[in-house]
């Protein structure tokens, strides 16, 4: 039985969740594939302030409403028996609440949901044993990788393009995720 971490946003939601309130609330018009960083107060070019301002206000709403990525409660749902399933997101802990009814209305199973309210996973990564990372942010994906010589898949989007070191697999989807996660398990259960 694999420990899996799993980020949340990005991963186990549609990469493409913020673009929508993005444009209506920065009145712009922009498609997925322009959100080429991480960083959205690069994309939209205003301050950390105004940034954080913006998602006090927006980001419970946006996580209440976040559409799954495609085919993640097909994988998971095979997984759930399998594996252990723990989701570990750099979410603000007062978003508590928010993550469990999502994944209650998702109908989405877990072992544990951890909010570390930051980009660092490294602590918790280490803490869990985790056996393989599913990822969205690069450097992310890179340190957990190099950090404690785990694989980590990285859902490929517009804003990780990055190289990537060799613990590191990109992948576009859930079913790819499937797909390397088992040739992987299988390899080292023979």
């Amino acid at each position: 039985m694999l420990r899996l971490g799993i980020d949340i946003d990005g991963t186990v939601t549609d990469p493409k969740t913020f673009v929508p309130y993005l444009n209506k609330s920065f009145n712009r018009n922009l498609n997925f594939e322009d959100l080429n960083q991480y960083d959205l107060t690069k994309v939209l070019n205003i301050t950390d302030v105004d940034f954080w301002n913006w998602m006090n206000e927006f980001e419970p709403i946006i996580y209440k409403e976040a559409p799954l990525a495609n085919h993640a409660k097909i994988v998971l749902d095979e997984w759930k028996t399998e594996h252990q399933l723990l989701f570990i997101s750099a979410r603000r802990k007062h978003l508590l609440d928010i993550t469990y009814n999502w994944f209650k209305e998702k109908d989405l199973f877990y072992h544990h949901i951890e909010l570390i309210g930051s980009h660092d996973k490294l602590e918790a990564v280490k803490s869990h044993e985790i056996s393989i990372f599913f990822e969205d942010k690069h450097d992310n994906a890179c340190m957990i990788s190099e950090e404690h010589d785990i694989p980590v898949i990285l859902f490929n989007t517009p804003y990780n393009q990055d190289p990537i070191p060799k613990g590191v697999i990109r992948v576009n989807d859930w079913l790819e995720a499937k797909q390397w996660v088992n040739g992987w398990y299988d390899k080292k259960v023979l």
